[in-house]
């Protein structure tokens, strides 16, 4: 598996797993697309909001990832942010992640964050907040699998501290 940043070479891979997830009505953690935006437009978002520019109200400068398999197929977002405000310390945390539907229990998931706990520590984040919802054993178990330590639950989102040194 192979997590970076997306390309334009990437648009018809990423828009395919898009329609994926919107025809499992699943979410897309992790990943801020909108179905209506231009592939074009999104890649210069996300290249503005890493350094912190045109970013909506309430978010912080994030990196968007994509994860791909060996053959160059998309299999899911982590989107990682570079800094915690009140609302991520909640729910969200740094990172946010999702693997499209038809690859999911496949171990993708442990690996994609496991990479993503990698690029956080290019960034220097060392303590790296992660939250799921108290009904998403999936989620708990791919987090306790990076080495998420419990620390509590707000609002039905369970709270894990992954040291990241």
């Amino acid at each position: 598996m192979e997590l970076r940043r997306p390309r334009l070479e990437d648009r018809a891979t990423i828009l395919e797993m898009v329609d994926e997830f919107k025809r499992a009505e699943s979410a897309m953690d992790g990943g801020f697309f909108r179905s209506d935006m231009n592939f074009e437009n999104w890649l210069q978002s996300l290249q503005e909001a890493e350094m912190g520019l045109s970013i909506p109200d309430g978010f912080v400068p994030y990196i968007q990832l994509v994860s791909f398999d060996e053959a160059g197929r998309a299999l899911g977002f982590l989107n990682l942010r570079l800094r915690l405000n009140e609302a991520l310390l909640e729910h969200g945390g740094h990172i946010g992640y999702s693997i499209r539907p038809s690859e999911r229990g496949k171990g993708y998931a442990k690996k994609q964050l496991q990479l993503g706990l990698a690029e956080a520590r290019l960034k220097n984040i060392k303590k790296v907040l992660m939250t799921c919802h108290q009904t998403n054993a999936a989620s708990r178990a791919t987090i306790l699998a990076n080495g998420g330590a419990f620390e509590d639950i707000r609002n039905d989102t369970e709270r894990y501290w992954i040291k990241n040194d």
